[in-house]
This record gives C-alpha cells, sequence and structure tokens, in this order.
C-alpha cells in the first residue's frame, strides 16, 4: 500500500508540475500576472480551509514564528508565483520548464550559505554540469532560437531564488509546520495583496479574459496548486530528498511534449542534447547520499 501511495504521489506531482506551464501560457494571453495569480491562491482557499478543519489542522503559525508566515505569504506565494505567470509573455514554456528545474541546485546553494551545508565532490561536478548547460541553453534561447527575452528569464529566476530561499529557511526553523498551515492563510493573504496590487496598475478588463484563461486559472488553483505542492510535501516525508527530486526531472518532459502538442513548438536536437546534460548535472548533485533536503 505505501509504494502504490508514493507511486501516486509521484505521478501527481509529475502531471500538476508538467501541466502547470502550459496552464499558465494559456492564462498569461487573455488575464494580467497580478490578477491572475491572485485569482489562482483566493480560488483554492476555501478547498484548503476545509481541508484543513476536517483535519483539525491550525491555520496560524505557533506564537512567535507568525510574522515568518507573512514572509512566507510574499516571497513564497505572491511574487515568485506572480513573476512565474509575468515571465510568460517572454519565455516559452520549454525554457520555463527548465529554469524551475534547477530549483534543487539551488537549495543546495542556499544551503551551503544558509545552513552551512557541505558540498561535496560529486556535488560540485553535478553543479558545474548543471549550471554551463544551463548557460547554454540560454544562450541558445535569447541569440541563437530569438524566442525568449532577458526580463523574462530575469523574473523566472528571482522566482526560483525567493522558492529556494524561503524553502531552506523553513527546513531550519519552521520544518514541524503542517504543509496545510504552510499554504491555506500565506495563500489568502498573497491572494488579497496581488489582486488589490492588480487594480491598482493593472487595471483588469473582465470582459476580455477568455474562457480558456479563465478555465486555466480555476486549474492552477484547485489541481495543480492544491495537489500538485500538497502532493510534494507529502511526497517528501515518504521518501528521501533524491526520489523526491526526481520529480524535477520528469516535469520539464511532460511540458515540452505537452506544448508540441498544443501549440506546435518543437525543440532540435541540440536543444533536446542540452536538456539530457542538463538533467545529468541535478542527478548528480542529488545522488549523494550525504547530501539530504528533509
Amino acid at each position: 500500500m505505501r509504494k502504490f501511495i508514493i507511486i501516486l504521489l509521484f505521478v501527481i506531482v509529475s502531471i500538476t508540475w508538467g501541466t502547470t506551464w502550459l496552464a499558465m501560457a494559456i492564462v498569461i494571453k487573455t488575464i494580467p500576472p497580478f490578477f491572475a495569480t491572485g485569482i489562482r491562491f483566493l480560488s483554492a482557499v476555501p478547498t484548503l480551509i476545509l481541508i484543513a478543519f476536517l483535519n483539525k489542522t491550525p491555520l496560524l503559525f505557533p506564537p512567535g514564528k507568525r510574522f515568518f508566515q507573512f514572509i512566507i505569504s510574499i516571497f513564497y506565494f505572491a511574487v515568485p508565483f506572480s513573476l512565474m505567470l509575468y515571465s510568460g509573455l517572454y519565455v516559452n514554456v520549454y525554457l520555463s520548464s527548465i529554469i524551475f528545474s534547477s530549483m534543487p541546485s539551488f537549495i543546495l546553494i542556499v544551503s551551503y550559505f544558509v545552513l552551512n551545508k557541505k558540498i561535496f565532490f560529486f556535488q560540485k561536478i553535478g553543479l558545474f554540469i548543471t549550471v554551463i548547460t544551463f548557460i547554454f541553453i540560454l544562450y541558445n534561447s535569447i541569440y541563437v532560437v530569438h524566442d525568449c527575452f532577458l526580463q523574462g528569464i530575469i523574473a523566472l529566476m528571482i522566482a526560483v531564488i525567493s522558492h529556494a530561499i524561503i524553502y531552506v529557511q523553513c527546513k531550519k526553523r519552521h520544518s514541524n509546520i503542517s504543509v496545510l498551515t504552510f499554504n491555506t492563510l500565506p495563500s489568502l493573504i498573497a491572494g488579497i495583496i496581488l489582486l488589490i496590487g492588480s487594480f491598482i496598475f493593472e487595471h483588469p478588463i473582465i470582459t476580455q479574459f477568455s474562457l480558456q484563461s479563465i478555465l486555466a486559472i480555476i486549474y492552477l488553483g484547485n489541481f495543480s496548486g492544491i495537489f500538485g505542492i500538497i502532493s510534494y510535501f507529502y511526497l517528501q516525508k515518504q521518501v528521501n530528498s533524491f526520489y523526491a527530486s526526481i520529480v524535477f526531472l520528469i516535469f520539464p518532459f511532460i511540458a515540452i511534449s505537452l506544448d508540441y502538442y498544443f501549440f506546435y513548438y518543437t525543440i532540435s536536437l541540440y536543444q533536446f542534447m542540452l536538456i539530457i546534460l542538463f538533467c545529468l548535472g541535478i542527478v548528480v548533485t542529488l545522488s549523494s547520499n550525504n547530501f539530504k533536503i528533509n
């Protein structure tokens, strides 16, 4: 039974994360990023509150840790997820998924500086392969294929770094916090802040929203946002960090396949080989048993 649950969690996370980038590409066509991200979070909140109520899970962090709950709302939810959507205006699904799949490497680097985690020899080799390949991927997308722009790449990089920093801080100080407590109120706070910001800066015109974009937001909030994130947190509790992080190697291929199926975007053999090398670097980085994220 335990093996079945692990496989099910792995499949859910891989599919939800892989489809997330396609859904965001559909959303951003007609809905501005702040408004879309705010609605995404607020649409997930009722279900999260219901699940928390049924499980008798507190919504507030313990006393003395509640300011950090607000920090999570801003720098784990509001800012990164808005930047991910914003980047969709300038970066295709292929590159977006590749950049976000570098998360394990960023967590390792942040852990080195924040937690004084030692980076072992083979992990250094893995990081070297990942970084060099990543540079080639970016150069190819910007200067050879000409289908991505620097502002979108910077936005995605900020989102990944912000996620990595908050993630490591949580593991350092708040590892006993429930996944429901971590997600519910921060999603509500982030959603409200983003909607206020949207009406001030974006001036969304709801009549211009397409049905596809609206359905994509609902999907992001109620399926990808709830089942994807919560399933990944529970997956981490079932297996060690290496096996949980394999998801980061799988979902880019799902995203790229869907991008080809729906938008007819194809990648060259050279781009495909770069992806393989990039994933190899991540595998080498994570394969050491001496480093544990959880």
